[in-house]
Formats: structure tokens, C-alpha cells, sequence
């Protein structure tokens, strides 16, 4: 279909903040992908490139539109407004660009960057394709990203990539007769088989020192509850908490929240509060137990493939992603969500049995599925190729 050149695939993105999906996407195209990418951007508070500072030089980008504000899809009725003029604003940026006129594929990275995608993508040849990072549903995505969702991107979609069997399936009844829909993790940075210079775990009988979690401060991601829990095993022994996150996307306020209740519940001697790390591997060798544990269904938990990947002992709440990895007592424990006593009881478990952690931490990396960003990216190489197939088919009938 284009002899002599790989296929050009025009990437948006809602914002250079480095979030879940901004990293997964860096992560792809520093991965060395067969096709071409494009990345255009909107608009950010600081005017540069953010996350994407990192991106390969040979991949082409470009900020254009206007700003795109985090979480204004979940205001009231004047803040809708402004999103969907927002949203027509950047749609129109897109639709204008030279590559977009160039493209032989569009690919949504975020739900806001779908929404302005799907306009501008409207009336045209050009094949579709939509990340899917979240539950689509009201709690995950905002009242007024929802709508957007269901109505105008999913319909729209010729090429859905979700990343769990959960989001998936929460998007089914909206997607468009025929349309490309497939789960592939998103690219996570896994070294697949245990992080450089991790403790190895057959026959470690060595006590437990250091519990951690790798997410976003975000009140939805439950670093409180991890506190809570943390403490009543934990509190006035030799044993640190540490949480790796910065508090993007106006969280600051609950970073001090954070910091007070660990005062509250008398471990503040005991907890870090690292910020973003850029050496995961390094972080999580030090790591005994990682845990996740979202207030919400995680819709797959980067962090809990990082876990895995790196021979870490994993608590994850028995919901949404997280549970199609884990199998609990096989490379985990899986805990009632939301339950701060489940959580309690399984650190304990884990203190108490230095065999049972011993038999985790080696059955983690071996869980089946888990892919190294060459492989994701081999996997969108051939979705992508799919979907453009599909869409050629389509004109023919």
C-alpha cells in the first residue's frame, strides 16, 4: 500500500505533564518504532516540550493550539463549555496542520487528546485510532469527558488500543460496527526477569525493610491508605515507606496532606516522600513489598507490570487491571479495594513469612504477558497496520 516508506503515523498529545500515558508514549517512541511518527502537541504552561524533552531527534514535533487544562472535564456546566471550546479550538489547530494533511494514520495518546482528535479527523480519510487509558465511565473520565467519549470519539474510532481487558470492556457498547479494538499494555520501561542489582529472591530469609509505591500523588491513587495501613504494622520499627511520584495536575495540596497524616498516625520518621525518580529499576531493587492500591479500578497500573517485572512482592487491590496480572498467592497478594484492614493484614502476612515473600518476588517475573517496550511497540506496528487495512477494506464495499 506505500511501497519504499514505513507508515506515517501523526501522534497527539493533550499536554507535556508526565503522566502515565505521556511516559508510555515517550517510552514507545524512544523504542525505535517502524513506522514514522509526528508528534504535535497542545499548548503548555511553560511553552515547552515537558515529558517529551526526552523524545529521540529524529522524531519530529510541534506545539500548536491552545492549552488543554488538566481535570476541567469534571467542573460543572461552565467548565464543559470551556473544554468544548477548547477541545473545537485544537481540533481545528490539528486539522490545519501539515501533518495531519500528511499523515496515513491518527493516534490519540489521552481521552482529551481523542476528543479534539475525533473533530478533526471528521470528514476525512485519515484512519483513527484512540488509546484507551481509562474506565470509560463517568468517575474516571468527568461527566462532560464522558459525553465527549461515548458521542463523539468512540463512534468515530476505527482503531481502539486498550490497555487492560477492563477498559476494554467498559467501551464495547460505544465502539463503531467493525472497528479495530485490542488490548496491549502500555509501554511501561520493563526489564523483563528481575530490575539490575535486585536483591535475589530464592532463599532471601532477610526481614522486611522497605515497603514502596510508584504512582502520581493523587488522592484517587491511595497513598493515604497505604500510610494508614503501613503504620499499624509498621510504626516505631526499623522499616521505611517510600512513595516515588511527583503531584502533577494541582496535587500539591494533598503532597501536604500526605506529610501530615504520616505525622498524624506516627510514622513521619519513617516515610519518604521521593518525588519522581528517573531510575526505576534502582528504586524498586530496594523495594521488599510494592504495593497498589487505588480508590478506583485502576485501569491496568503501570507500576504494578514495573513490579512485576522487577521480581518485587506485589499487594494490588483485587479490581481492574492489577487483577488480570496477578494471581493472588502465585506472583502476589490481592486485597479487597478500598479496605485499609485487607491491606494491614497483608503487609503483616508478608512481615511474618520471609519464605512466602521469597516465593512471590521469584514468581513475579515470570508471569506471563509482560512485554518489553520493543515488543509494545511491535504490537502497535501491527495494530496499526490492521487498522489501515480495515479502513481501506471499509471504502471498497
Amino acid at each position: 500500500m506505500r511501497p519504499g516508506r514505513p507508515l506515517r503515523v501523526l501522534h497527539l498529545d493533550h499536554t507535556t505533564v508526565g503522566g502515565g500515558a505521556e511516559f508510555a508514549l515517550l517510552r514507545m517512541l524512544q523504542a525505535g518504532p517502524a513506522w514514522s511518527p509526528y508528534l504535535l502537541l497542545a499548548r503548555s504552561p511553560g511553552g515547552d516540550l515537558g515529558v517529551y524533552e526526552g523524545l529521540p531527534t529524529r522524531v519530529p514535533r510541534r506545539i500548536s493550539g491552545v492549552l488543554q487544562p488538566a481535570g476541567a472535564s469534571s467542573g460543572g456546566r461552565a467548565a464543559a463549555i470551556a473544554v468544548g471550546a477548547r477541545v473545537v479550538a485544537q481540533a481545528i489547530a490539528t486539522r490545519c496542520s501539515r501533518a495531519f494533511a500528511s499523515a496515513d494514520l491518527v493516534d490519540a495518546n489521552t481521552a482529551r487528546a481523542a476528543a479534539y482528535g475525533a473533530l478533526a479527523a471528521r470528514w476525512s480519510r485519515k484512519p483513527f485510532v484512540v488509546h484507551l487509558r481509562d474506565l470509560v465511565d463517568p468517575e474516571a473520565l468527568g461527566r462532560s469527558g464522558h459525553e465527549l467519549m461515548v458521542r463523539v470519539v468512540l463512534p468515530r474510532a476505527d482503531g481502539v488500543i486498550a490497555n487492560s481487558r477492563a477498559t476494554l470492556d467498559s467501551a464495547r457498547a460505544h465502539l463503531r460496527p467493525g472497528a479495530v479494538a485490542e488490548v496491549i499494555p502500555s509501554a511501561s520501561g520493563l526489564r523483563v526477569g528481575g530490575a539490575p542489582g535486585a536483591t535475589p529472591a530464592a532463599g532471601n530469609e532477610a526481614p522486611l525493610r522497605t515497603v514502596g509505591m510508584l504512582a502520581r500523588i493523587d488522592p484517587w491513587k491511595g497513598q493515604h491508605l497505604l500510610l494508614e495501613a503501613f503504620a499499624r504494622v509498621f510504626a516505631r520499627r526499623d522499616v521505611r515507606l517510600q512513595f516515588a511520584g511527583d503531584a502533577p495536575f494541582g496535587h500539591e495540596a494533598h503532597l501536604a496532606e500526605l506529610r501530615r497524616t504520616a505525622e498524624t498516625v506516627g510514622v513521619a520518621g519513617q516515610v519518604d516522600f521521593l518525588g519522581h525518580v528517573d531510575d526505576v529499576d534502582a528504586l524498586l531493587a530496594g523495594w521488599d513489598v510494592a504495593v497498589q492500591a487505588s480508590m478506583r479500578p485502576e485501569p491496568l497500573g503501570q507500576n504494578v507490570l514495573q513490579y512485576l517485572a522487577a521480581g518485587r512482592v506485589v499487594i494490588a487491590a483485587d479490581e481492574g487491571g492489577p487483577a488480570e496480572w496477578i494471581s493472588d498467592g502465585v506472583n502476589g497478594l490481592l486485597v479487597p479495594p478500598r479496605d485499609v484492614d485487607a491491606l494491614a493484614t497483608a503487609l503483616g502476612r508478608l512481615d511474618a513469612d520471609a519464605a512466602l515473600r521469597a516465593r512471590l518476588a521469584a514468581s513475579a517475573p515470570q508471569t506471563p504477558g509482560l512485554l518489553d517496550d520493543a515488543a509494545v511497540t511491535r504490537a502497535h506496528q501491527e495494530f496499526y497496520e490492521r487498522v489501515v487495512e480495515f479502513v481501506a477494506e471499509r471504502r471498497t464495499r
